[in-house]
C-alpha cells in the first residue's frame, strides 16, 4: 500500500492540477493510482463539472471520489479562503474500491428494502458492496439535496461492523452550487461515497473539542429534543448556577460556545470528557425553564453541560492522537490519512493555520493527509456513527495487521 498526497494553490485550474498530478506521480514512483480523492475550492468553480473525466484521462482506472470546498486539506497542509486543489492517490494492491452516487430517492429505496427482505441485494445494486463483506466507508454529501444523518444511521444497521467517515459539501450557498465526484463522473446533488474492501483497514479518529462543566445528571423529564428538567429542576436553573459560579473565560464561551454531552456509554459509573456526544442547544423557554436540544433525549439519559474553545479543542484533538499511536502504531503502521474538519474550525478557531493537521504529522507521523472544511463531520463516537459540528473526524487507512 503506498499513499501520496498534493495540494495547489495556483488561480487557475489546469495549472493546479498539473501541478497536483506531477507531485502524485513523483511521489508514487510512475506507480499508477487505484484511488484518486480530489478536493476543490469554490475558486475553480467553472471547472467542476469537468474535473471527473479529467482525472479518469489522468488516471485511468483508478476510482475518483471528491466534492467542492470553501477550504481545502491537502499534503498535510490547509489551505483556508483561498483558491486550493487537493489531490490525495493511493495504490492499493488486494484492495476493491467501489465508488457510488446516491440521491435521496436512492436512500428511500434502500430503506424500503430492508422492510421487505430484500436490502442484500438493495445494497449490492447501490453500493457495489454487502454487509459480509464488511467494507470501509468514505462518504461526502450535499447539505441542500440530501440526507445525511439518515444515510449514516441507515447504514449504521445494515454494516454495523464497517467504519464510516466523511463530511458534507461547502462550496455552495443553495442547491446546484456545490458538486460531488464519483467514478468518471461529477454530480450536483445527493451522495457520493466508496466502499472499500479486502486488504485495507480503516480507522477513525474524532475530536469534538469539548470540556465537560458542572456534573452528569440525569434527564428526568423530556419530550423528543425539549429538555424539560435534569435531576428534577429546570435545566436553566442549572445553567444559572453554574454561570454564577464559572470564571471569567468561561462566562464568555457561555454565550456563544455552550453544549449539552449526551452519554454514549450506558450503566457507567463515572464519565469523563469524551464519553458525550456533543450537540448544540438550540433555543430555550424562560418561562418553563426548558431548553431544545439538537437531538432526541429519554428520561434517564445521563447528559453534562459542555463549552467550547481553542485550547480545549487542542487538547481534546491531542489526547486523542495520542490514544491513537499509542493503541494502533505498534502492531501496523497507517499509510494514509484523510481529515474532514468543520469549517469552525482551522485559523478562525486557532488563530493560525494548519493547527490539526500539524498535530497529526507531530503525533502520529509525517503521513499524507488530504481533505476539506465540512458543513458537517462524518464519524464515529463509541460505534455508532453522527453528522457532527465543529468536529474533527480522521480516517486513517493501513493494511490489516499480519497473523503468523
Amino acid at each position: 500500500m503506498k499513499w501520496a498526497g498534493a495540494i495547489s494553490e495556483q488561480p487557475d485550474f489546469p495549472d493546479a492540477l498539473a501541478e497536483a498530478v506531477a507531485a502524485i506521480r513523483r511521489a508514487l514512483g510512475g506507480e499508477r493510482p487505484d484511488l484518486a480523492v480530489l478536493f476543490l475550492s469554490e475558486q475553480h468553480r467553472l471547472a467542476f463539472d469537468a474535473v471527473g473525466e479529467q482525472i479518469a484521462r489522468l488516471f485511468p482506472g483508478a476510482a475518483l471520489l471528491g466534492c467542492s470546498a470553501r477550504s481545502v486539506i491537502g499534503a498535510g497542509r490547509e489551505v483556508e479562503e483561498r483558491p486550493g486543489l487537493s489531490l490525495t492517490a493511493a495504490v492499493l494492491p488486494d484492495v476493491e474500491v467501489h465508488a457510488f452516487h446516491l440521491d435521496i430517492d436512492d436512500l428511500a429505496g434502500l430503506v424500503r428494502a430492508s422492510r421487505t427482505g430484500d436490502d442484500v441485494a438493495a445494497w449490492s445494486r447501490a453500493l457495489g458492496v454487502e454487509p459480509r463483506q464488511q467494507p470501509r466507508f468514505v462518504l461526502l454529501s450535499d447539505p441542500f439535496t440530501f440526507d445525511a444523518e439518515r444515510l449514516v444511521r441507515v447504514l449504521d444497521e445494515h454494516f454495523p461492523r464497517s467504519a464510516k467517515v466523511g463530511g458534507v459539501a461547502s462550496s455552495g450557498q443553495q442547491p446546484g452550487e456545490n458538486v460531488l465526484f464519483a467514478g468518471g463522473r461529477s454530480y450536483r446533488s445527493g451522495a457520493v461515497g466508496m466502499a472499500l474492501t479486502g486488504a485495507i483497514e480503516l480507522d477513525t479518529i474524532v475530536a469534538q473539542g469539548c470540556r465537560p462543566i458542572g456534573v452528569p445528571m440525569f434527564v428526568t423529564r423530556c419530550r423528543n429534543n425539549i429538555l424539560l428538567a435534569i435531576d428534577d429542576r429546570p435545566p436553566i436553573e442549572v445553567l444559572q448556577e453554574l454561570y454564577a459560579g464559572a470564571e471569567p473565560r468561561d462566562r464568555q464561551l457561555f454565550r456563544s460556545s455552550l453544549f449539552l454531552g449526551l452519554e454514549m456509554k450506558q450503566a457507567q459509573s463515572e464519565y469523563q470528557q469524551g464519553d458525550f456526544l456533543i450537540r448544540n442547544l438550540l433555543g430555550a423557554d424562560e418561562d418553563s425553564g426548558a431548553l431544545v436540544i439538537g437531538a432526541s433525549l429519554h428520561d434517564t439519559q445521563v447528559v453534562q453541560f459542555h463549552l467550547r474553545d481553542a485550547l480545549t479543542s487542542a487538547e481534546d484533538l491531542e489526547r486523542r492522537l495520542i490514544a491513537y499511536r499509542d493503541g494502533i502504531l505498534p502492531a501496523s503502521p497507517p499509510a494514509g490519512a484523510l481529515l474532514f474538519s468543520c469549517l469552525g474550525r482551522g485559523k478562525y478557531l486557532y488563530g493560525k493555520a494548519d493547527h490539526d493537521t500539524d498535530a497529526f504529522r507531530r503525533l502520529v507521523g509525517p503521513l499524507p493527509v488530504g481533505g476539506f472544511f465540512c458543513n458537517g463531520e462524518i464519524g464515529p463516537v463509541e460505534g455508532t456513527t453522527f453528522l457532527h459540528g465543529y468536529t474533527s473526524a480522521f480516517g486513517v487507512f493501513r493494511e490489516p495487521q499480519r497473523t503468523h
